[in-house]
């Protein structure tokens, strides 16, 4: 028997353990079981194979199993209602939780036992993901391998709340690719869809009384910058890039992910992120409003402050009416109203809003918010429906019932809502919002901020130790979120979803305190097949490397990692290709002179990640110690040139302050040449110091300037992104030390892109000659 219950672990390319059971962690199954035992043997899915349900509703479910052996495997189990002694048998026990199951699994027969289809289909999704991943593709499959492994499963998920949020309003995403996403979010028992259809960038979606929402609204200029580079729409410019959901569209949208156990949420955002509604109908925007309103292709600067008049009637009538269509299109009991970031600047000098401050007694303008908020979800009440909100709700007073979304930073601001007994959702931006890098910066696509990996995402936990119990009780759960920027075609979203959304659903599903990196890996590299499968672009970060040189006694210290612990780093020298047969690495190792370091992952002698190359240039300055109180200054003599993206880790930055640090050459030199690396990134106010002061010195206390190096308003500010090295030439001096006296310009001009942002300078090496 136990060579049996071997030869089924090895045949599942699983691994074998001791005892008489298995933890559940050594099936690939996502998200993770709560309670799984394996035994011995297979139960066979065969022509003859016949599956009993009790009921229609059942009879869908399993159709929609069955098509997918049908198709690959090439037949199909016949189905019947009522079977007496069916091969897979369907069997309702009403004291179970909504979307819980019990799958029991002999070489016999299956049995399924659930309270509802939530917890039916769930069952059949483990069931899916037991069997080969070439079930989900579209090659044949032996009748063979049509199988699953004798087991035990009792299973629940810990939240109700299992979210996934795709922002369509900066790039449409298609509806035949989202029905893509939602097949996979529903094979991950992903149960919410939160779709935010409306921003500055676009309005998504039909609204019959308004045709000129989507006539106008759903179309921007083209612009080929990076977001936020993006220069606004002027008038008289076409707009032609976009598309929006019809009615129908949505309808289809909404039955295909019901189908899958998946509510569909709408988000309707306001009073801010409305460039595209006002675009179409500017007569809601507050009359003090003379600015050409467009629908916004990046960023928007100074039109981002243009926002629904909250003295305008008009306003109200307006989104009651856009409220009545959505609320009959969506059967979710939810509709979230965004809330977020909403600019004041025009409220305070409208004489509408400032009327309507008066006339309901409000003292403070982000009352003015809650008023405005507050009306809209009384409206929303009326429908029979929840309001949802982003957590600058919590700014003012909250509506009745409003359920938040904690988004800033780690979310807390949500806890501000829980303290007063309102329900919440985490989806921190920190860990979750999926716009983030997912692995080192050198090999990702472009987007902004920092990084938000794999491994951060599974290991997130949303309930902290300094929590209150009162707010555990509220916490709904937990969402990605995919804002889509920098998205330029469905295999975009698609990448910077997958595989972070396998951990997500890790991290809503499983219980606390299951965790545990290795074996979420094992798992992953079973289940992410079928994601391959049906046809999804998957990122391959996890494999990738990540550095980290340091200067250390006139020497470079070179340190390589990568997130998953069960890959070799093999790495060169000598700037040739890595190969399995590279040497190995194990431990940091130093550098004294010119080098080009080659490094990747392996994994059973095949190269896993991308090739990461340090080219480590050298001059006086390399290995040499800064003086500075910026704790990144290490970057400036370590070597490496950092990339396009100011956050790779290779810059160090000072933001809106001057900037001033010694570099100590270690004796005193001849110095001709020095050159300082600068960025400048105008989307992300990154640019060049306004001056650039050289001081030299034998003592390090009496400093005297060599050389300054100024630049323009017209050149600081100009549109780009682009590594632009400020250089000191022509010199003739011997000194120990260099110092860097550099001048912030200041707040981004009138008519920048940033218009009115405080600046940021970054510098990643000095080079000197």
């Amino acid at each position: 028997m136990r060579n049996i219950w071997m030869a089924c672990l090895l045949a599942l390319n699983l691994p074998v353990w001791a005892g008489e059971s298995v933890p559940q962690t050594t099936l690939p199954l996502i998200p993770e079981p709560m309670e799984c035992k394996v035994d011995s043997g297979y139960f066979y899915f065969t022509p003859s194979t016949t599956i009993g349900v009790e009921n229609e509703s059942q009879l869908q479910l399993a159709s929609n199993f069955v098509a997918l052996l049908g198709h690959t495997v090439g037949f199909l189990p016949g189905i019947e209602v009522g079977a007496t002694e069916p091969d897979v048998r369907f069997t309702t026990v009403a004291t179970m939780a909504p979307e819980a199951y019990r799958l029991m699994v002999t070489a016999e027969r299956v049995t399924i036992e659930a309270s509802g289809n939530a917890g039916f289909f769930y069952a059949l999704q483990t069931l899916r993901q037991l069997l080969p991943s070439a079930i989900e593709g579209q090659e044949p499959v032996a009748r063979n391998l049509c199988r699953i492994p004798a087991l035990t499963v009792n299973d629940a998920p810990r939240f109700e709340y299992r979210g996934l949020m795709i922002d369509v309003s900066r790039y449409f995403v298609p509806k035949d690719d989202l029905l893509k996403i939602i097949e996979v979010a529903s094979f991950l028992k992903i149960n919410k869809l939160h779709l935010h259809l409306v921003d500055d960038n676009g309005w998504r979606i039909e609204i019959k009384k308004y045709p000129r929402l989507t006539q106008v609204g759903a179309w921007r200029v083209k612009r080929d910058e990076p977001f936020p580079n993006r220069r606004n729409q002027v008038r008289g410019e076409e707009a032609t890039e976009g598309s929006y959901y019809t009615q129908d569209d949505i309808r289809e949208i909404v039955r295909y992910a019901g189908e899958r156990q998946i509510e569909v949420i709408p988000e309707i955002e306001m009073p801010a992120h409305t460039n595209s509604s006002l675009a179409a109908y500017p007569q809601l925007a507050c009359p003090i409003e003379d600015r050409f309103i467009g629908v916004l292709p990046g960023i928007g600067g100074k039109n981002s402050e243009i926002v629904y008049c909250a003295g305008n009637d008009s306003v109200f009538t307006f989104l009651e009416d856009v409220i009545d269509e959505v609320a009959e299109l969506f059967p979710s009991k939810y509709i979230h109203l965004g809330g977020d970031e909403a600019s004041k600047v025009n409220w305070a000098r409208c004489p509408k809003c400032q009327a309507r401050m008066k006339a309901e007694h409000i003292e403070h303008i982000e009352e003015l918010q809650s008023y405005f908020m507050t009306r809209m979800s009384n409206y929303v009440r009326s429908k029979g429906k929840e309001v949802m909100g982003w957590d600058e709700l919590t700014n003012s007073t909250l509506p009745e019932g409003a359920i938040i979304y904690g988004w800033q930073g780690m979310g807390k601001a949500a806890l501000k809502a829980a303290e007063q007994g309102h329900r919440f959702v985490m989806t921190p931006a920190r860990i979750l919002y999926l716009i983030r890098y997912q692995g080192p910066q050198w090999f990702e696509p472009l987007t902004y901020f920092g990084n938000n990996t794999l491994k951060d995402v599974y290991l997130y936990e949303p309930v902290q130790d300094d929590w209150k119990p009162a707010y555990e009780s509220l916490l709904m759960g937990v969402q990605a979120s995919m804002w889509t920027e920098f998205c330029s075609s469905a295999s975009d979203v698609e990448y910077q979803l997958f595989p972070r959304l396998l951990a997500l659903a890790d991290v809503a599903w499983a219980q606390k305190g299951t965790k545990d990196w290795s074996r979420f890996l094992t798992r992953l590299d079973g289940v992410l097949p079928h994601v391959e499968a049906l046809g999804m672009t998957c990122a391959r970060s996890m494999y990738n490397i990540d550095h980290k040189v340091i200067p250390e006694k006139n020497k470079l210290r070179v340190n390589f990692s990568c997130i998953r612990p069960d890959v070799e780093i093999r790495y060169t020298s000598d700037g040739s290709e890595p190969t399995s047969a590279s040497p190995l690495y194990d431990k940091p190792f130093t550098v004294d002179a010119a080098t080009c370091i080659k490094a990747a992952t392996f994994a059973q002698g095949a190269q896993m990640g991308q090739t990461l190359t340090l080219d480590l240039g050298w001059n006086l300055a390399t290995g040499k110690r800064v003086i500075t109180t910026n704790e990144n200054s290490y970057v400036l003599t370590n070597g490496v040139r950092g990339s396009l993206r100011h956050t790779d880790f290779e810059w160090a930055g000072w933001h809106d302050q001057d900037a001033s640090f010694v570099l100590d050459l270690g004796k005193k030199s001849r110095v001709s040449e020095v050159t300082l690396g600068c960025i400048t990134n105008s989307g992300m106010a990154v640019h060049k110091p306004a001056s650039i002061r050289l001081l030299v010195s034998n003592d390090k206390k009496n400093y005297r300037p060599v050389g300054e190096i100024t630049y323009t308003t017209e050149e600081i500010f100009k549109n780009r992104t682009a590594v632009e090295d400020a250089r000191f030439d022509h010199l003739d001096v011997r000194a120990r030390y260099l110092k860097f006296e550099i001048k912030n310009p200041g707040a981004c001009p009138a008519g920048d892109i940033r218009e009115g942002q405080k600046t940021w300078v970054y510098f990643d090496e000095v080079m000197v000659r």
